[in-house]
């Protein structure tokens, strides 16, 4: 009989805990994932950043499966991105921020998708006044940088929405960096 291997996943929540609106204490959201059969819980930051092992491998189902049980349990619709841990590794390891000089004004993203676009953009891709580029797409996974001093507010976010949809969230550098460490 073959022993079944559980799968290490990343979620991804979005719109928890900014603001003050739509508020997800960590050590509830551990606790319902423990509860909901997922092994070795951990949170990273406040944001919404999980890591968790799983022996369903079936992405989307999981997907679906958290957003109901934190709709029942939290209230509010809290939408869920699930990237397996080697497709976040995978586009680490590529460096994909390596040559690119860093500044104060410099804003190094990545998004992922619920979903894959029907049309998403030709990558590399740049805003007119090179504002925002967006370097790469692949496994439902964005990387994109945003220069400040070219523009005055962050436009790049909806940018992305309307090249990939809303289904979309969006984490910086330095976070996707604290994930990696604990995986």
């Amino acid at each position: 009989m073959e022993k079944l291997t559980p799968i290490k996943l990343v979620t991804f929540l979005r719109g928890i805990n900014v603001g003050g609106h739509h508020k997800v204490p960590m050590k509830d959201l551990v606790e319902l994932l423990n509860k909901s059969g997922f092994l070795n819980v951990v949170t990273i930051l406040n944001s919404g950043n999980v890591i968790f092992d799983s022996y369903d491998n079936n992405i989307f189902h999981i997907e679906n499966q958290l957003e109901k049980s934190f709709l029942s349990t939290f209230g509010f619709a809290i939408p869920t991105i699930v990237i397996s841990a080697d497709d976040l590794k995978n586009e680490y390891n590529t460096k994909p921020f390596e040559k690119i000089e860093y500044t104060k004004d410099t804003r190094f993203y990545i998004s992922f998708c619920k979903e894959k676009p029907v049309e998403p953009l030709t990558t590399p891709w740049s805003t007119s006044d090179e504002s925002f580029h967006i370097l790469n797409f692949r496994n439902r996974i964005i990387t994109s940088i945003l220069d400040l001093s070219k523009i005055n507010s962050p436009k790049g976010m909806d940018i992305l929405e309307k090249h990939f949809g809303k289904d979309i969230t969006t984490r910086n550098w330095n976070t996707i960096e604290k994930i990696i460490a604990k995986l």
